[in-house]
């Protein structure tokens, strides 16, 4: 639906007995956002602050955190405001830029933890090596490429559909995900078989690197001595996790935008929220906890507090 100025306006229709816990709803996500915002934020930080953390392991844990960041920053503030809104609308643009940010954010997370297992392997099992081979310049580029390319994937499915007509105004959902693909008049095949390009290059392909990667990892780990499986265990262990986390997270996302379900909307509405609550305080309680060189600093850090 058009107004006056010609803007195109979607529907949110994701949304459950929003009148009567809109408030609620609120706290808890604002309250949520702040957690995400706070804790990802004081690790970041802390390797930024501390030169023994400025390792290229680190500097990725780092960039991660960060990433988590601006993928709930895609999110949330459009979120809260839907939930003190008496109408959940949002234009076509803002709907575009969204299902960007939102993809661009999720896919890069999937190459940062590509990169991470790069850095993994090098430390283990070329562990004379690993001065030369992941140097400053090494780490740069590594960050570098899996924003850049992540951003020229997704920034094509989202050309494409803004020059696309449309012929439904209700998305079946509380933020524009793939499921925005569903407005449109007619499938574009051009679009379907870019986004099999896109899940194989941007997700597939960096899981099988992942898992082919550890499995070298666990290979030289058990040939090795003790302290080599400890530091394996250590320091794989937080990332394989993180990556089963946001794998799971990420096949419901694809499945419930390309497969026509009949998930009630109180389903769908608690399923979708995972995606935004869950997984973005997931990364800095593994890392806070299971990285014992961020957890001595978080100690320091909130330690005082407890002998005053």
């Amino acid at each position: 639906m058009d107004d006056e100025l010609n803007v195109t306006y979607i529907t949110l229709s994701g949304y459950v007995e929003i009148d009567k816990y809109r408030y609620v709803y609120f706290l808890v996500l604002f309250t949520v956002y702040i957690l995400i915002i706070c804790s990802n934020s004081t690790i970041v930080c802390l390797i930024m602050i501390h030169k023994n953390l400025q390792e290229p392991m680190y500097i990725f844990i780092a960039a991660l955190l960060l990433n988590s960041v601006l993928y709930s920053t895609s999110i949330y503030p459009k979120l809260l405001i839907d939930f003190i809104c008496e109408k959940q609308i949002i234009s076509y643009s803002a709907c575009l830029f969204q299902f960007f940010t939102f993809y661009f954010f999720g896919s890069t997370e999937f190459l940062l933890l590509a990169a991470m297992a790069y850095d993994r392997y090098v430390s283990i099992c070329k562990p004379l090596q690993y001065p030369t081979i992941m140097t400053k310049n090494t780490v740069r580029i590594l960050l570098i490429l899996s924003w850049f390319v992540s951003a020229c994937h997704i920034a094509v499915p989202a050309i494409i559909s803004a020059e696309t007509k449309l012929c439904n105004f209700t998305l079946k959902g509380i933020f524009c995900n793939n499921t925005m693909y569903q407005l449109h008049c007619v499938r574009s095949r051009l679009l379907t078989i870019y986004g099999v390009v896109g899940l194989v290059d941007l997700v597939i392909l960096p899981m099988l690197f992942i898992i082919c990667t550890y499995i070298k990892i666990i290979i030289i780990s058990y040939q090795s001595c003790r302290e080599v499986r400890k530091k394996a265990a250590e320091t794989c262990l937080p990332h394989l996790l993180v990556l089963i986390s946001f794998s799971c997270l990420s096949a419901y996302d694809i499945s419930i935008a390309r497969v026509e379900s009949n998930f009630s909307k109180t389903v769908r509405l608690v399923m979708t929220l995972q995606i935004v609550l869950y997984h973005p305080l997931f990364n800095p309680l593994i890392y806070g906890l299971k990285m014992k060189a961020i957890s001595k600093h978080l100690r320091r850090l909130f330690g005082p507090a407890k002998s005053i």
